[in-house]
């Protein structure tokens, strides 16, 4: 029996053509393709990414905007309490830094979810007045904007003067958030401006005494860092969280203590202004 040419090439066709069908019927039989096959694809990219930052809510009356993540930098502006800023990251000193632009304290600004309950040392509505700037002393655990050379100026003529004291000041505003005119301002109560015997020969600036009389420091920027210290732990720690608080516990026997400490911040404050 002789095939031509013509059938011998239906023939080819025919079986290629089933050779072709058998290799898709068997790989779509096949577990790894049928796998692939129920796969969900995967998304390309997430139409929004995540936000890069945190929000935070500021707790100061008023809150100094820094250049730099230092009380001594530059102020870009001041924000009112309850301002909600977005925030990139939080610095090993504890400064914020900002998304838009410079830094906040983070003594004075918590995550706008926490729960967590905010200590306000004051004693008076702020003034329209000294609402407009950002030193005002109407709230003990704000912002002072005090910087070193301000500070100078008002120990200029007082026992503080030339001390080198200026640095501790800002330093406790910086690590307890309590306000520069406030530790002036006891300073200046307690220690005649620097001129009392206990300043002197103890280094003492705030009457501070134990059980075995008045404490005595190696320096005065010691005592000035130990008042802060237990300022924070010992009354705003512990609920004494306005200057008529403190004053009850710090100087029982002088009903006018906080006053004192008002009509002082007061002074300096207007002075600086």
């Amino acid at each position: 029996m002789r095939i031509s040419l013509q059938e011998f090439a239906r023939i080819g066709l025919y079986a290629g053509s089933f050779l072709v069908l058998f290799l898709i019927l068997f790989a779509l039989h096949s577990p790894s393709v049928s796998a692939a096959a129920a796969a969900p694809a995967a998304p390309a990219a997430e139409a929004q990414s995540s936000p890069a930052y945190t929000s935070y809510v500021t707790t100061a009356s008023y809150l100094n905007v820094r250049a730099a993540p230092n009380t001594r930098s530059k102020i870009l502006k001041v924000v009112k309490k309850g301002t909600v800023l977005s925030v990139t990251g939080k610095l090993d000193n504890g400064w914020l830094q900002l998304e838009s632009k410079g830094y906040v304290h983070g003594g004075y600004a918590i995550p706008k979810n926490s729960a967590q309950k905010v200590k306000a040392l004051s004693y008076s509505p702020v003034s329209k007045q000294s609402a407009a700037s950002s030193g005002s002393p109407g709230d003990a655990q704000t912002d002072s904007g005090l910087t070193v050379e301000a500070i100078e100026d008002l120990f200029d003529g007082t026992g503080f003067e030339n001390q080198g004291l200026e640095e501790a000041v800002l330093q406790v505003e910086d690590k307890y958030g309590i306000n520069a005119y406030f530790t002036i301002a006891v300073m200046r109560l307690e220690s005649g401006n620097g001129t009392s015997r206990l300043a002197k020969t103890r280094n003492n600036l705030f009457g501070l005494n134990s059980s075995n009389g008045y404490v005595k420091f190696a320096s005065k920027e010691a005592c000035i860092l130990r008042f802060g210290e237990l300022i924070s732990s010992n009354y705003l720690g512990k609920g004494y969280t306005t200057i008529d608080k403190i004053g009850k516990k710090y100087c029982p026997a002088n009903s006018k203590w906080a006053s004192l400490v008002k009509s002082y911040m007061k002074s300096d404050y207007r002075s600086t202004a």
